[in-house]
């Protein structure tokens, strides 16, 4: 288990470029299964959980060349699908939440897949039903071992189909259109997702030479195509890391520039942060934050408490709802926050607490944050990362409290951000891997 010793209470500085973004990463990767023809991905984020489907892909027989940092050239012309069965893979795959994204590409390309009970995040329960019936209405069959706790599918051929999603999934929408791609006929997918990561997804297979209409809505139409051809495809910058930065410089009090970043670009996020009185602004291709000693939420127009929810883009991302609540923490007055998408994701506040937040957990859901104005710094304590994003809060609010803190379990933090103690090093922070 890794670690890391935070010595805080320290103003950062400098420049800071966030990576490829994790979330389309590990759909435009998995797309790859689509075609024999090559596929070049750049701006490739190098995290645990996309280097890990890159090996899973490998080992089925995918082409994965490394033609510079960030890039990947990609080629699955000589797959063998049969792999699939085999222990590396049962192993490799049960420990990554994205192996669900292979299947959609998997059944379309191949007509079978397997599915061990996949890993990730620890947050409560995140169903895999919205995936499992959009397949089954293109003529998936689902087979359930129980004693290997995973799935068999497999299918003749798919074809086109109209569905109503009952909920919208990114990662659901994904799979199905990576699948519907390649179906016979016209499939309609009604109350898709439609974050930018899956424009881009659709973006790409459209290059690809797939037939996809709506893009960026939520009801997609795909005429389905007999082949897809290569492309090229460059990832978005990742809008999770460009808020975890945002986050960090409020709480250290300091000025922060966020390399190669629109603000128009991250929908909600820099909103949500301004109403909890954090300055942004657009300077050329760069955010820039300016040093705040304070910053003040607001009040609703009647005076009553601001809440902040998490809601399906173009709603604010529920990745951020564990950075804005520690930000929440040391700001001036209180706020509700509430994660309405996972049940666990706010257990992480007893940390906080520890160090001397000022948090009421209502429930698995909601919290009450009242802010300290930074009058009473936190102070640094041992503590374990949970999850991705409530791992990278604890590292934010370890930064800014007063002498040493020790995180362990730092992998999973590792899953989702590449290299951020090297990073957060050339701000000036003091993180030591251990």
């Amino acid at each position: 288990m890794g670690t890391f010793r935070i010595k805080g209470g320290k103003r950062l500085s400098g420049e800071i470029k966030p990576q490829g973004a994790k979330n389309e990463a590990l759909q435009i990767i998995s797309a790859v299964l689509l075609t024999d023809q090559d596929i070049q991905i750049n701006n490739v984020p190098d995290i645990s959980d996309v280097n890990k489907l890159i090996e899973l892909l490998k080992g089925l027989g995918v082409r994965a060349k490394k033609t510079g940092d960030y890039q990947y050239l990609f080629n699955a012309s000589d797959v063998n699908i049969d792999n699939i069965y085999s222990q590396d893979y049962y192993n490799n795959a049960s420990s990554i939440r994205g192996s669900v994204m292979l299947l959609g590409p998997m059944l379309a390309r191949y007509g079978k897949g397997f599915l061990p009970q996949p890993g990730g995040d620890k947050i409560g329960r995140r169903r895999l039903d919205t995936h499992f019936k959009g397949l089954e209405k293109l003529g998936a069959r689902f087979e359930y071992n129980e004693s290997e706790k995973s799935y068999y599918i497999e299918t003749e051929k798919f074809i086109a189909n109209t569905m109503l999603l009952e909920e919208a999934s990114v990662t659901g929408t994904a799979n199905i259109l990576m699948a519907a791609v390649l179906a016979e006929g016209e499939t309609t997918i009604f109350n898709a997702a439609c974050e930018p990561y899956l424009v881009q997804l659709s973006k790409m297979l459209n290059r690809m030479g797939a037939n996809i209409e709506g893009v960026g809505s939520n009801m997609l139409k795909v005429m389905g195509v007999k082949k897809l051809n290569g492309t090229e495809h460059t990832l978005l910058a990742d809008m999770i890391e460009v808020g975890s930065f945002i986050g960090l410089a409020a709480m250290t009090k300091s000025e922060i520039t966020i390399k190669d970043v629109n603000l128009d670009d991250l929908g909600l996020i820099p909103n949500v942060f301004r109403r909890l009185g954090i300055k942004i602004e657009q300077k050329e291709n760069d955010i820039y934050i300016p040093q705040q000693d304070n910053y003040t939420i607001e009040s609703y127009i009647d005076g009553s408490i601001m809440s902040i929810a998490d809601a399906p883009w173009p709603g604010f991302t529920p990745d951020l709802i564990s950075i804005v609540l520690v930000v929440a923490t040391q700001a001036k007055g209180s706020v509700l926050i509430h994660q309405k998408m996972f049940e666990s994701r706010l257990f992480f506040v007893d940390k906080l607490i520890d160090m001397g937040a000022r948090i009421i957990l209502c429930d698995p859901h909601r919290a009450t944050v009242i802010g300290l104005d930074h009058e009473y710094p936190f102070r640094g304590i041992k503590m374990s990362s949970p999850d991705i994003r409530a791992g990278v809060a604890l590292l934010i609010a370890a930064l800014s409290a007063e002498g040493t803190s020790i995180i362990d379990n730092i992998e999973q933090i590792d899953r989702g951000y590449q290299h951020i103690d090297e990073r957060l090093r050339k701000l000036g922070a003091e993180v030591e891997r251990l």
